[in-house]
């Protein structure tokens, strides 16, 4: 039975292959005859910018190593230029030397496509070593530690180097002339799927991101966050460890946590505390008078700093008189006993001062038959 369908030709066509490798031979072959002093000269000049980027690569290299252990912006610009790999900067000599040696159209075509794949993936490598190392930089000024933040630092290296090659690589083929719309297409679908099948773990994996870089507290701040509150023990990579006052261990996440208003009480440079004192209707208007300065005067006297003194309204059974004042720092172990000495000594002064502290009272009145007050007890000496 005869075969109908036709002869398949080879996959590569190795003749047109040989064609194209023997004319670019033939063009360099004229080319070194023909430019032979120039090509020198390009050549002196291409291992001259290969030497200097390779001792710049070196001065990166000690950067990198004289601040180690700071992990400042030296550090990081330093490793980060010491990531230059030896393709780039061949690539880039020869391409900065090409167009002053006369290269033929075949030799500059293949310069221009090599040089295009260099640079393109060394921009890559780059911004991965100035994310990460930021990264790195802002969690060791805040002393972030721990193997939560190791995994954290990980998967962070693994997901900007994966976007960051995948982007080079979309770039290059472009240049090539290659369609890539289906391409990107594809990683667009592949990311959104991956996206919504993971937007649990990444939606905390960015909130951690931000409590490292927006710094809304850090290990060991005393916090407050919707009707609780405690001392952060620890930040992972999808949860924060918070030591509750009363010894117990919460955890939440970090979006939730995020979500929510969080007071930081251990950045507060002062205490405010607020005394409500109330004073007798019978105390004699000059001394109520006097309240006032003695309220700043006692506790100016005990180091804090009056933020209001004077009186506040007309209570049931008292004249309400409000201090409020400001003790420095955040230490509550040194703002109660001063709490406690101010009120010992409002209340040793105002007795001094013949000040009555009021309390709640009531008084019953009787009358007589004809309306006069009936007093309970007799108009005379009593016994």
């Amino acid at each position: 039975m005869a075969n109908s369908s036709a002869p398949k030709g080879p996959l590569i066509d190795t003749e047109s292959i040989q064609q194209q490798t023997g004319s670019l031979v033939r063009e360099s072959q004229w080319w070194l005859q023909q430019h032979w002093l120039q090509i020198l000269i390009a050549f002196a000049a291409g291992t001259v910018i290969v030497l200097a980027l390779h001792g710049l690569r070196r001065l990166g290299d000690r950067l990198c190593q004289h601040d180690q252990r700071l992990r400042g912006w030296g550090h990081v610009l330093g490793r980060t230029i010491a990531r230059t790999n030896n393709f780039f900067i061949v690539m880039l000599a020869a391409k900065l030397v090409a167009g002053y040696a006369g290269a033929p159209e075949g030799v500059a075509t293949t310069i221009n496509f090599l040089w295009t794949v260099a640079s393109v993936f060394q921009a890559a490598i780059w911004a991965r070593e100035l994310i990460l190392g930021a990264i790195e930089h802002r969690t060791s000024a805040e002393n972030y530690s721990g193997e939560a933040l190791l995994s954290a630092l990980g998967l962070i290296r693994l997901l900007i180097t994966v976007a960051l090659f995948a982007v080079a690589l979309v770039v290059v083929l472009d240049n090539l002339g290659v369609n890539v719309t289906g391409l990107v297409a594809g990683l667009g679908v592949g990311g959104i799927a991956i996206g919504l099948a993971a937007q649990g773990i990444f939606a905390d994996l960015f909130a951690a991101l931000a409590i490292i870089f927006d710094r809304p507290f850090r290990r060991g701040d005393t916090i407050s966050y919707g009707s609780s509150s405690g001392t952060i023990e620890s930040i992972g990579l999808k949860s924060t460890r918070i030591r509750a006052f009363t010894g117990e261990l919460r955890i939440i996440s970090n979006r939730q946590l995020l979500d929510k208003e969080i007071l930081n009480t251990a950045v507060r440079d002062h205490i405010r505390l607020s005394f409500t004192i109330g004073v007798t209707y019978e105390t004699a208007p000059e001394k109520l008078e006097q309240v006032p300065a003695i309220l700043r005067e006692i506790v100016e006297g005990e180091g804090g700093k009056v933020a209001r003194s004077g009186f506040e309204t007309f209570g049931a059974s008292s004249l309400d008189y409000a201090l409020q004042f400001d003790i420095p720092g955040n230490d509550w172990a040194t703002a109660h006993p001063m709490r406690d000495r101010i009120m010992v000594a409002i209340i040793r002064r105002f007795a001094a001062e013949g000040i009555g502290i009021a309390y709640p009272t009531q008084t019953t009145y009787t009358a007589a038959p004809d309306g006069k007050l009936v007093m309970p007890y007799a108009d005379g000496p009593r016994s």
